[in-house]
């Protein structure tokens, strides 16, 4: 059986995040992450949850053929949000600049106004330069 808490540190370490990083994206303490990782804690189920949306996986995937408590596991939701509104919007703007006319002015205005809600670093990156290519 795997390590869950070795399950999380090696798929943050994929996405080239720090535990403080992924900590704040999911509402927990570096600490209480770093705790996870170690072994020495089981998140639960809303943990479970948000971890599981962040790394694009379901929760009964996270968890799967690991320590993490049966009784946990049975609770957990079949589905969780695997995409943020960010990551939604930049795909739907891809879509639209593949088509012959797309709404440009349109899109300024709805990527300026998500930067304005959005406090990740790297959502806000992936915003400036969405409205860079925008403007070419």
């Amino acid at each position: 059986m795997d390590n869950l808490g070795r399950r999380i540190a090696d798929l943050r370490a994929k996405l080239g995040w720090t535990q403080q990083d992924l900590a704040e994206r999911i509402g927990i303490s570096r600490v209480a992450l770093s705790h996870l990782e170690a072994g020495m804690s089981d998140p639960g189920e809303r943990t479970v949850t948000l971890l599981a949306g962040v790394f694009k996986v379901e929760p009964h995937e996270l968890v799967a053929d690991t320590s993490y408590p049966r009784a946990k596991a049975d609770r957990l939701p079949l589905v969780a949000a695997r995409y943020t509104e960010v990551e939604l919007q930049l795909a739907l703007l891809e879509r639209d600049l593949a088509r012959p006319d797309p709404p440009i002015a349109e899109w300024e205005a709805r990527l300026a106004a998500l930067a304005d809600t959005t406090h990740d670093l790297r959502e806000r990156a992936a915003l400036a330069e969405a409205r860079r290519r925008l403007r070419r």
